[in-house]
């Protein structure tokens, strides 16, 4: 299979990266730091010799660069497989004090790049007629939080686009899944003070998510909702 994964140079989308090669798998990937991505492209390239592993820095938070890496893709004449719409990103804040732009930037990050990148590689999919979309929300998806604000919005507002696309696209064979993750140490956990066994790694959201991936034709996993053992921080 080909693997399109955004937002893979650490966190979800490298883990997802990493779980799809170590299976055999083709990897095509994104994100927006470019020394960071390049950095995990020579490790994957290093430890899957034996696979095909691109990548190319995009922001996809801009409608141009999110169509522009849409369109490399589609510029390979590769099927398109999965596509993981992973990239997001997180700023605190409530409604009522958070910096006037939040709204604006986390919608962009978390919504505009996978409605974007989706519309742009979904004609070739059509198509094809099959096809697996993931869509990576979050527990803030589902039960709003404090401090959460904007990032919640967000992450409601993607959850509304991926359960709207899984309707349109049933007819064209092209399963949809919507993952709600909670918390998983990442990056963003370091030197937070969590420990990190109280809380997910980011391999276990890979491995659900490569999992629904090899269901039969006949068969999608709509939801993968994660938690931690001991239940939401």
């Amino acid at each position: 299979m080909n693997v399109i994964i955004t937002g893979a140079s650490k966190g979800f989308g490298k883990s997802i990266a990493e779980v799809f090669a170590a299976n055999g798998h083709n990897i095509y990937m994104c994100s927006r730091t470019e020394s960071t991505l390049y950095k995990t492209l020579g490790g994957l390239i290093t430890r899957f010799p034996e696979r095909i592993i691109k990548a190319r820095p995009f922001d996809i938070s801009k409608k141009e660069e999110a169509q522009a890496f849409g369109k490399w893709i589609l510029d390979l004449n590769i099927p398109i497989d999965v596509l993981v719409n992973n990239a997001g990103s997180f700023e605190p804040g409530s409604v009522f004090n958070e910096p006037g732009n939040t709204l604006e930037n986390m919608m962009a990050v978390n919504l505009y790049s996978a409605y974007h990148l989706t519309r742009t590689l979904l004609p070739k999919m059509m198509e094809q007629k099959n096809g697996h979309i993931f869509n990576m929300c979050s527990i803030a998806s589902l039960q709003a939080y404090k401090n959460g604000g904007a990032y919640s919005i967000s992450k409601f507002a993607l959850a509304g686009f991926s359960k709207n696309l899984r309707e349109e696209m049933k007819p064209c064979n092209i399963k949809v899944t919507t993952v709600y993750p909670g918390a998983a140490y990442t990056d963003s956990w370091a030197g937070s003070g969590v420990d990190p066994r109280r809380i997910m790694e980011a391999a276990d959201i890979a491995k659900m998510i490569y999992a629904a991936s090899q269901l039969s034709a006949q068969a999608c996993a709509e939801e993968i909702i994660l938690r931690p053992q001991l239940g939401d921080l």
